[in-house]
């Protein structure tokens, strides 16, 4: 991959400020560039004090034994149960114990033009986007936060390597159609716990968990619907287990409560387009997809098809704390066009937060139940700020377009 390097004179900074009462320690387009070695970075970090919340406490922040530092960053180590919430391992975030322990949905949904806008997508707290045939974009959206919903979509069919990043974050994956010959035997296998609706193909069909939504100007493909009711049943009736197993492994490690990690030492990348601006086949340059960073709100707002990516549900724009460009090995399989990558092994990444950009390298191979972990250029494995995260599966083929600056 072509890659500007950027040659800094680093100065590490650790900010230290008080939280309820506990002292903690706590670029432009892609040009080529001879790779010359450099220094190592450390991150900023900033210990923010709380807003406090007169009506409805929050748990307590305890204090930070060894497991729950990171390079001299305070991060979420050892969860521990605070007042009937736990901290999530998709966000970070303190949530209703019984939603974060249990098991995601992870649910396949559609990104061409002609089936938007999504239903509930905003709920998603990550969001795996990868191309598919016809060199568009699809995306998994994994949710955490759905009983008071009653229905998500469109669902859209499966692709293996969307399997894959499911099983890895030991979701139910659910879905309305598959490419038959490269997905069929893994969904239909023991490695992962399907929602699927029965069609050509599927063995382990739960219909009751989908319906059909009209949808006027609409073809019938983008009128299919996951119905939240059913889903829950679907799980009961299959007898999926619905929290997370005991060996389950967190893909992030995410900084601790009051703590945002700056990486003001890395280069700014305030504006990340995966497929460019020019014209190209990558899946990305469809959609003309974009991430625009708010430095007010620190989190990342989602642009395609030169307007914003919004929720049909509630109009809002989507929008993250982290963006990863995951990098992987492409093919095209046959006649159809459908697509295969890599996502096992290890290749290269970016990581976007704080509005910075970090160099990176994806690493898998601790089998399928175990996700895509991301490590910086001294090999430690990268601090992500508490928040949301798009993931952007990048066609190896076609880096040369991705852009931020």
């Amino acid at each position: 991959m072509k890659t500007k390097i950027y040659a800094r004179k680093i100065t590490p900074v650790i900010i230290l400020l008080s939280l309820l009462g506990l002292t903690m320690a706590g670029c432009g387009s892609k040009e080529s560039s001879e790779i010359v070695p450099l220094p190592i970075p450390e991150p900023i970090v900033v210990i923010e004090e709380p807003e406090p919340d007169l009506e409805e406490p929050g748990p307590e922040i305890l204090a930070f034994s060894d497991e729950n530092m990171l390079n001299g960053v305070p991060i979420i180590g050892v969860r521990e149960v605070k007042d009937g919430l736990f901290q999530s391992y998709l966000t970070g975030a303190w949530k209703d114990e019984a939603v974060a322990k249990r098991r995601p949905m992870a649910l396949v949904m559609p990104n061409n033009s002609a089936a938007l806008p999504k239903y509930g997508i905003s709920r998603a707290d990550i969001i795996f986007e990868a191309p598919v045939e016809g060199r568009i974009t699809r995306l998994v959206a994994f949710f955490e936060d759905y009983d008071d919903l009653s229905h998500l979509g469109p669902a859209r069919s499966a692709r293996d390597y969307f399997v894959y990043e499911a099983i890895g974050k030991r979701a139910l994956f659910a879905h309305w159609g598959l490419a038959v010959p490269y997905s069929a035997d893994l969904i239909n296998g023991e490695k992962v716990d399907n929602i699927s609706m029965t069609l050509s193909g599927i063995q382990r069909g739960a219909d009751e968990a989908f319906r059909r939504i009209p949808r006027s100007g609409y073809s019938l493909e983008y009128t299919g619907y996951l119905d939240i009711e059913g889903y829950k049943k679907a799980i009961d009736r299959l007898g999926y287990s619905p929290d997370y197993p005991s060996d389950f492994v967190p893909q992030f490690i995410f900084a601790a409560e009051g703590t945002r990690v700056l990486y003001d030492d890395y280069p700014e990348a305030t504006i990340i387009r995966p497929g460019g601006t020019s014209s190209n086949s990558g899946g990305y340059g469809n959609a003309k997809a974009s991430f625009e960073y708010n430095e007010d709100e620190n989190i990342y707002y989602r642009f395609q098809f030169n307007g914003r990516h919004i929720d049909e549900m509630n109009n809002e724009q989507l929008a993250v704390s982290n963006i990863v460009l995951q990098y992987a090995h492409g093919e095209v399989r046959d006649a159809n066009d459908y697509l295969a990558f890599g996502v096992h092994g290890e290749g290269k990444a970016e990581v976007f937060t704080s509005g910075r950009v970090i160099p990176a390298t994806w690493r898998r191979f601790g089998g399928d139940h175990t996700p895509a972990k991301f490590y910086d250029e001294n090999d430690n494995e990268i601090i992500f700020n508490q928040g949301k995260t798009w993931i952007c599966l990048i066609w190896n083929t076609y880096d040369e377009f991705v852009e931020y600056e």
